[in-house]
């Protein structure tokens, strides 16, 4: 083992502990997939990084990432808590406009807007989930049928099944059966817009509940934010720029700043701060 910079940061908020906390490895260089995976169980984070050198000379570096129970190919969190760490570490952009992730999902283009960063959401697929199954998942949240407004199965390189429901008041109370979801292999995320909200006051309520990845609810998500931005914008649900809360159940504040541009291209970002900084033997 040998000591290796580190740094754990909460992301989605501007206020410390309020927010996701990600736990970073900056230098993750000569870790086997088993010596990432256990140090992941261990600090039983909804994610841990690693960043690596990158592969080719476009990207700006490399991105690992686990959760307690296995490896993602793409996660929001994690890569804006990693693009935050990897700056405030001084790292340098190879470009003015943007910072470019390399990881198992393929680039991810990371602007920077003031203090906050976004990431340009990767493709989305989309389908209709089969009825039963839609049955099985909502009984399991304890939803009634005519609660659910819509519902789509959704990859962006992570998978969720997206449920839209008639109120907010409906996501916050919600009181998972969490085994049962497990059992049913399902990552689901659940949200209801919020009727006329003032200006700077969330616009859609959001939860994302992850047993069969050893989470039974993430904080705040940035790939299920992701998905539901680019499928609820495209079906005229929310408009091109709201933003969402995430995490009221847990205590938390969590805020994500979602935004589709011109060219058709999702944002989604907000803020992160680190709460610790240091090393790891590893």
């Amino acid at each position: 083992m040998q000591p290796r910079n580190f740094k754990q940061v909460d992301v989605f908020t501007a206020t410390a502990y309020l927010g996701n906390p990600l736990a970073i490895v900056l230098d993750g260089s000569g870790l086997s997939e088993a010596q990432m995976q256990q140090f992941a169980r261990w600090t039983n984070l909804s994610e841990t990084t690693f960043l690596l050198p990158p592969s080719s000379d476009a990207a700006d570096y490399r991105l690992r990432i686990f959760t307690p129970g296995g490896e993602l190919p793409f996660a929001g969190h994690p890569t804006l808590g990693s693009c935050h760490a990897w700056l405030e570490a001084g790292g340098k952009p190879r470009r003015d406009d943007f910072i470019l992730q390399e990881g198992a999902v393929g680039p991810v283009r990371i602007r920077r807007d003031g203090a906050q960063l976004a990431f340009a959401s990767p493709p989305l697929q989309r389908s209709a989930p089969s009825p039963a199954e839609l049955a099985r998942v909502a009984g399991a949240l304890g939803l009634k049928a005519g609660q659910v407004i819509a519902a789509q199965a959704l990859d962006n390189g992570t998978a969720w099944l997206g449920l839209l429901v008639d109120r907010p008041e409906t996501v916050l109370k919600l009181s998972p059966d969490h085994l049962q979801l497990k059992n049913l292999g399902h990552k689901v995320g659940v949200a209801a817009a919020y009727a006329g909200q003032a200006r700077g006051t969330p616009d859609l309520e959001v939860r994302a509940f992850a047993p069969p990845i050893g989470v039974t609810e993430d904080p705040v998500t940035g790939s299920l934010n992701a998905s539901l931005a680019q499928w609820l914008m495209a079906d005229g649900y929310m408009p091109a720029r709201y933003l969402a809360a995430q995490g009221t159940c847990l205590g938390r504040a969590g805020r994500v700043r979602v935004e589709r541009d011109e060219s058709g291209q999702v944002w989604v970002g907000g803020a992160s701060v680190t709460c610790i900084s240091g090393t790891v033997l590893l």
